[in-house]
């Protein structure tokens, strides 16, 4: 019963950021927690923050304003205070230029009491080093911004 309440809840998230509900995002995250997506680029790093994060996101939806996620599989393992999650995805989105394109990638998730305290975000890093090399190369600097820690 429980792994089921926790898919169900990381479907309403992943629904959050498919409709630029940061806010919704953000509210998920215990008061001390992991946000990090790997790679060197202007979404990579590690934030530790709710500013850093909060801006992290406010980031993704300028560069990506459209992204939308769909989750092709879900596991839960282990109990309330240490849950572990996988999620399986596949985005799209159109860029700030309109090209649309498409990733797939992981959320590895660590919940306590219903609270991310870890999240890392894995995915094909060259296919979206190549949306932000395009999007640099028309006129969005934030593409190529140093990663947003802290």
């Amino acid at each position: 019963m429980y792994h089921a309440f926790v898919r169900s809840r990381v479907r309403q998230l992943f629904a959050a950021a498919s409709s630029g509900d940061a806010p919704a995002i953000m509210a998920a995250f215990a008061p001390r927690f992991e946000h990090g997506f790997l790679g060197d680029h202007a979404l990579g790093g590690l934030r530790t923050s709710h500013a850093a994060t909060a801006e992290w996101y406010a980031r993704l939806y300028r560069l990506l304003p459209d992204i939308s996620f769909e989750v092709t599989r879900i596991a839960v393992r282990g109990l309330p205070w240490a849950t572990l999650v996988v999620a399986d995805w596949t985005e799209t989105n159109s860029g700030t230029d309109g090209v649309r394109t498409s990733n797939a990638g992981h959320h590895i998730v660590e919940i306590a009491w219903g609270r991310i305290t870890r999240l890392t975000i894995v995915t094909d890093t060259a296919v979206l080093q190549k949306t932000l090399d395009r999007l640099a190369a028309g006129g969005v600097a934030e593409a190529h911004a140093a990663p947003i820690t802290g």
